[in-house]
């Protein structure tokens, strides 16, 4: 189902979103290294982190690249760095108390490649993401930053995160083949980038999901907000995470989802959507939910 590319890479059809794993009481490392286990079992191959990453509220602004770290410790320590398609992002800065700020200066963007490829250890990174719009940096000038990013070679290829479809188009026109992928909101409970899909599916860039399990949420509230997904679910035998990556498979060949896991059957169950077929009439019900 679907072409399941990132530029010319091949990678699953399902990927895994990292912002969740935290190496704490809670997610001891041995969970978190048995997570990419199972993952690179069930065919996951993008694994998508950020350097804004990290939990926040004790550490404040130092938890910027603690994820990266986490990862990249991980993925040594497994010896599977040749198994995973490794994605990060900058433009995202962590503030005091947990917060989140922006900051998409060209020094900052040029600073942050370099931060994300020592935290990383690698050479180039595969796939650098600009993490969102900064509201005192017109777009223009972002692109002209990302644009001298992906001629540096310390990047394989550039993806835009949390674009609208003038900015995918404008990047696109600047860019050319070195934008691969756009990372969008995208879920059951919010539909608003239906636009940018059709705008990726038109140039051919891949448009990754975050958050693509939103709305889901307790089974009361499953039958609650969206019937139809809990219903599918139950009649094939499937969690309903598992139809509605399933149904996000099925609006475009682009579309390769990538869900949050911090255990190995949470994304075990995920990457089960990728052999689910829904019908005509399971699309139609899911489209109206």
């Amino acid at each position: 189902m679907g072409n399941d590319r990132v530029g010319r890479v091949q990678v699953g059809a399902i990927g895994l979103g990292l912002m969740t794993f935290d190496q704490s009481g809670s997610q001891p490392r041995e969970q978190l290294a048995a997570t990419i286990r199972a993952a690179l079992d069930a065919g996951v191959t993008l694994f998508d982190t950020a350097d804004a990453y990290g939990p926040g509220e004790e550490k404040g602004a130092g938890a910027q690249g603690e994820n990266e770290r986490l990862i990249a410790g991980l993925l040594d320590e497994l010896g599977v760095r040749s198994q995973v398609f490794l994605a990060t992002k900058g433009g995202h800065v962590r503030t005091e108390g947990g917060g989140w700020d922006s900051d998409s200066s060209p020094e900052h963007l040029r600073a942050a490649v370099d931060a994300s490829l020592e935290r990383l250890g690698v050479e180039q990174i595969a796939l650098w993401q600009h993490h969102r719009p900064d509201p005192d940096v017109p777009y223009e000038e972002v692109i002209g930053t990302l644009k001298e990013i992906a001629d540096s070679g310390k990047v394989r290829m550039v993806g835009l995160s949390n674009a609208d479809p003038d900015q995918i188009r404008a990047a696109h026109a600047v860019l050319g083949e070195a934008l691969v992928s756009v990372q969008n909101q995208f879920s059951p409970a919010f539909r608003s980038s239906r636009p940018e899909i059709d705008v990726c599916d038109e140039l051919g860039l891949a448009f990754l999901p975050w958050s693509p399990l939103g709305g889901l949420g307790d089974a009361k509230s499953l039958a609650e907000k969206h019937p139809a997904f809990a219903e599918v679910a139950e009649a094939r035998g499937v969690s309903a995470q598992q139809v509605a990556l399933a149904w996000e498979l099925a609006q475009s060949p682009v579309v390769i989802p990538i869900p949050g896991a911090k255990r190995p059957e949470s994304i075990t169950d995920s990457a089960a959507a990728a052999d689910l077929e829904l019908t005509d009439d399971e699309l139609d019900r899911l489209n109206a939910d």
